[in-house]
């Protein structure tokens, strides 16, 4: 994987939120390709419980400053970025003050899912792009993780499928079992559909669950992983009868060489 470019888009990472399963993997595997001599970067958003100050993030004003329009509504976008100890790794923050500013991820001190996630993950989604525009940075591919991330898929395929800076990069989505309870806002569709994206690529989006979310992103994708143990019977079906390449589920002994090889074989 040497000198690959890879970007790593995911709702969490360690060490700056706590350990889950996708926080962990979103750092693992970075790690794995970077000690390979891969190039990569990781996006996630700037949520109001990661402390600036122990983890160093620094605003980057040159890549700040523009707004995105999310259901036809300006929000500035703020651009951060860290990196991990150790490692050299560079982490990018997506920030905005009326998303990302509040002290939780996904919901309230009541365990009651913010009422704009939707709006929070299409905001996410095109804030990530457009910084990769600003960088010129070209990746090979974009390994996605988690539910927050999973609308950079359907915006890259069909929003961003005229920039020629993408014309190359494929998209690999892992799928977790970690998810959320309810629906996020009915209203999702008509946020997306005001982007110009085809109802055939978000027709599971009328009941924005976790599941529907999910088979929205893969369906979006070049390529699966499934990346937890205790997926629904029918989201595995779906991957598996999506006929995209998908690797199957394989534990911490084994993910390196399997994810390496599936890189090459199936998207490089």
């Amino acid at each position: 994987m040497k000198d690959k470019r890879i970007l790593y888009v995911s709702s969490e990472v360690v060490p700056y939120l706590a350990e889950n399963e996708v926080s962990l993997m979103s750092y693992d595997v970075p790690k794995m390709i970077n000690d390979q001599g891969g190039q990569i970067r990781i996006f996630m958003p700037r949520y109001g419980n990661i402390n600036e100050r122990r983890h160093q993030l620094h605003e980057v004003i040159r890549l700040s400053g523009m707004n995105l329009v999310v259901n036809d509504l300006d929000m500035p976008l703020i651009i951060k970025v860290a990196s991990i100890p150790k490692e050299r790794i560079q982490v990018y923050f997506i920030d905005n003050e009326e998303y990302f500013k509040r002290k939780a991820t996904f919901a309230d001190e009541e365990g009651v899912m913010y009422p704009d996630n939707d709006e929070r993950a299409i905001f996410f989604a095109k804030g990530v792009v457009e910084t990769v525009k600003k960088l010129n940075w070209v990746p090979d591919i974009i390994h996605v993780h988690g539910w927050m991330a999973a609308m950079l898929p359907v915006y890259m395929k069909h929003f961003y499928k005229n920039e020629a800076l993408f014309s190359d990069t494929k998209i690999v989505t892992s799928v977790y079992s970690q998810s959320f309870d309810g629906i996020l806002d009915a209203e999702m569709i008509n946020k997306v559909r005001f982007d110009g994206i085809p109802d055939e690529a978000i027709a599971e989006l009328e009941v924005p669950n976790y599941e529907n979310i999910m088979k929205t992103t893969v369906r979006n994708s070049d390529a699966v992983i499934i990346a937890s143990d205790g997926l629904s019977p029918s989201l595995t079906k779906f991957i598996e009868s999506s006929s995209k390449p998908f690797l199957p589920l394989k534990f911490k002994d084994e993910f390196s060489v399997a994810y390496t090889e599936f890189y090459q074989d199936m998207l490089l």
